[in-house]
């Protein structure tokens, strides 16, 4: 199954907006964006063991994904890829476009959210395997991303659990791998009460490309971007 949503499909527009969903998310998260940037033809990334992909195997490795997303995206590089991706989909985001450039596509512009760099020792939390269920539900609640509310309901948390901990694990175990900088300009956003990833901490990304480099910082924590989210820098991109 292709790795990509169209979650309204703009073939005409002259750029493309490629989505990662964070961890325990889905490519339909990104549903409003659809309606409301429509100079953009956007997709979404669904990983594997959730929605439509529920009885694909689960990820356990977060560069092979990049891997396959990239081959996905072989019917979209006419156009030019803008890439945005919150917190575990930044790295997967960085991860894509770095592939992307290796094979020759140019990447107009890479927005990471919410993420710590991905060559920073402390970009995800630790210790997911040995956590219980509970723990773990706790974190996303304290995170405060959608996906907390599924966990209220016991029927629906026992078959989201174990792709919410496969994320984890995989995240965790991801490593950053040194090697050419990116070229392409990078942009990090943040929420100003982001207690996960601090605006000096998201800076470090700057280190990871030769390109322009910014910050932008939004009201709000974590998941900013459920009430601020950043369409108006996505529409200076398009």
């Amino acid at each position: 199954m292709t790795w990509l949503r169209s979650l309204q499909p703009r073939p005409e527009a002259a750029a493309v907006l490629l989505c990662f969903p964070h961890a325990a998310g889905s490519a339909s998260f990104f549903r409003p964006w659809a309606r409301e940037l429509t100079g953009f033809d956007v997709h979404a990334v669904q990983y594997p063991g959730r929605a439509d992909r529920f009885a694909d195997d689960l990820p356990t490795d977060l560069v092979a994904m990049a891997k396959g997303v990239r081959e996905s995206l072989e019917p979209l590089t006419d156009r030019p890829i803008v890439l945005f991706g919150h917190s575990m989909g930044a790295i997967v985001a960085y991860e894509v476009a770095r592939l992307l450039e290796t094979t020759g596509v140019d990447v107009p512009h890479l927005v990471v959210s919410g993420a710590r760099a991905a060559h920073d020792p402390e970009f995800a939390p630790v210790g997911a395997a040995q956590r219980s269920d509970e723990s773990i539900m706790r974190s996303l609640a304290k995170l405060g991303g959608t996906e907390a509310e599924l966990f209220s309901d016991p029927l629906l948390a026992e078959l989201a659990m174990p792709y919410v901990r496969a994320d984890f694990v995989m995240f965790e175990n991801y490593r950053h791998v040194p090697g050419d900088p990116l070229r392409c300009p990078t942009t990090t956003v943040n929420g100003t009460g982001d207690g996960h990833c601090s605006p000096d901490r998201a800076r470090r990304w700057a280190e990871l490309t030769s390109g322009a480099f910014d910050a932008l910082t939004l009201p709000g924590e974590h998941f900013y971007l459920i009430g601020h989210p950043p369409y108006e820098l996505l529409r200076s991109l398009g």
